[in-house]
């Protein structure tokens, strides 16, 4: 999360489009990444020209030598409406027909961008802004592009809510994708948590890219996203590609419903679906309600999940708490269909606070591999208190931090060995199926009561004597004193 100056800065920004007649959040962050991608085009090409001036070799270029002039570096101190007549009629053309591949994703949602900043003035004092932002750090730019994100407010019209970026790398850092992996989000949003992978594998399997088959296979099959809304599947392919990604697979698609064949497809799924969305039962996929029949998306979403997993495929989702305890049929059937036909790993329990300001809803991670055959033995609980920012619509950084301990923990299962009563613990099998597949860490944690030693009451009422007696002998000192 950003704070201080450049939040104070990006807020100017968002100032200027609002003051120069762009009121809708979505349209702001469209504008703004826009700008963003243009300007890391130009930064990308730098370092491009600089590796080659240093090795002696030539390069392909983005920006051909007769189109220079589109570059960032080159506009962006030109006269106002200088500017913006080059980059309204020059520059976006180019970044919409700048992916070769004219089926690409990129290509397929820019499509139909439209850039509407209105006038030369708000331009160049938009571009002037963005151009003192420091972006040089990688963090600082996923910081700055999640700020922006979190601008688009509250639940969306089916329920879905913007995960926090620290939550998704806690996910990714609990699943650590593999080379191999095929990733999908099935209700991806912006993409946040297929950039989140996209990260962690940057830094933890550098090596990868030295092989030509693992780094073609990280451009172009690794990454699978669906959204039915075309604005967040824009922001998601520029998100994607911003961060360095060639050829996302990023598809308008109803993930629920019959149209959607995918089965035994991918070997990981994280994913934070919505909750309480709108649903045109009449299309969910036959398949889905075989398993849970239901109305409610975050069962069917789950139901999906196991779907469209290839055995032995692994799956982090972020789940409202009524999925653990819901007494409905549908609820039940989906907990028992992961956990007696699967092997569910482990339930992680958040603290409301967590989509704070945007949502007040108590939340819990649930972590499953796709068997076919069970497999569930033991399930692990933890009861998260703390992410590292204050619980209330704040969210001021704090020291109190679980999410270090889950991982390590999480990491390290075989030498768990907690009691009930601590943060975290196992709970076998055989006590879930007894309690109705209840997988909520309230059924089996365990408070341990101090007991409270009073004195007797007669102590206690000489006590109470005393100090009236006091009181009556010093009311009577003060009449004295005013007579």
């Amino acid at each position: 999360m950003i704070t201080g100056e450049l939040k104070n800065k990006v807020d100017k920004i968002w100032e200027t489009f609002w003051t120069g007649g762009l009121t809708n959040p979505l349209e702001v962050i469209e504008q703004f990444t826009y700008l963003l991608f243009i300007k890391d085009l130009d930064e990308a090409e730098t370092i491009k020209e600089n590796e080659a001036s240093f090795l002696g070799v030539d390069f392909d270029r983005t920006f051909p030598e007769d189109k220079q002039y589109l570059r960032w570096s080159k506009f962006k101190d030109k006269e106002a409406s200088e500017m913006y007549k080059i980059v309204l009629e020059e520059v976006f053309p180019f970044i919409k027909n700048i992916h070769k591949d004219k089926s690409s994703a990129y290509s397929k949602y820019m499509g139909d961008a439209i850039f509407k900043i209105p006038t030369a003035l708000v331009l160049s004092k938009i571009v002037n802004a963005i151009d003192k932002l420091p972006m040089n750090d990688k963090e600082v730019k996923g910081d700055l592009y999640e700020y922006l994100l979190s601008k688009i407010g509250s639940a969306g019209t089916n329920g879905q809510f913007r995960t926090p970026r620290h939550i998704i790398k806690m996910i990714t850092e609990l699943m650590k994708p593999k080379p191999e992996d095929i990733i999908a989000d099935p209700s991806m949003g912006t993409a946040g948590f297929l950039v989140g992978a996209e990260e962690y594998l940057r830094e933890n399997h550098a090596d990868m890219f030295l092989v030509q088959s693992l780094n073609e296979h990280f451009n172009n099959n690794m990454f699978h996203g669906f959204d039915m809304d075309r604005t967040m599947l824009r922001i998601g392919a520029m998100n994607m590609m911003l961060h360095g990604v060639d050829n996302p697979n990023i598809e308008y698609k109803d993930s629920l419903s019959e149209g959607n064949t995918d089965k035994d497809n991918y070997t990981l799924i994280l994913a934070n679906p919505p909750f309480k969305g709108s649903l045109d039962y009449e299309a969910v996929s036959a398949d889905l309600l075989k398993i849970t029949k239901t109305k409610k998306t975050e069962l069917l979403f789950l139901a999906l999940f196991l779907r469209i997993l290839k055995i032995g495929g692994r799956c982090a989702s972020i789940v409202p708490d009524g999925v653990l305890f819901g007494s409905t049929k549908g609820h039940k059937d989906i907990r028992r269909e992961i956990v007696e036909n699967n092997k569910l790993e482990a339930i992680i329990s958040m603290p409301s606070g967590v989509f704070k300001p945007y949502a007040g809803v108590s939340t819990a991670i649930m972590i499953f591999t796709k068997t076919g055959t069970g497999g569930t033995d033991k399930v692990w609980f933890y009861d998260m208190k703390a992410d590292g920012y204050s619980l209330d619509d704040k969210r001021n950084p704090v020291d109190e931090n679980d999410i270090p301990d889950i991982i390590e923990r999480f990491n390290n299962l075989d030498k768990e060995d907690r009691k009930r009563t601590e943060k975290s613990f196992f709970v076998p099998v055989e006590e879930i199926r007894e309690n109705g597949y209840d997988i909520s860490i309230n059924k089996y944690k365990e408070i341990e009561y101090e007991e409270a030693k009073y004195e007797e009451p007669k102590v206690i009422l000489e006590r109470i004597k005393k100090l009236e007696d006091e009181i009556t002998k010093g009311i009577d000192e003060l009449e004295k004193m005013l007579k």
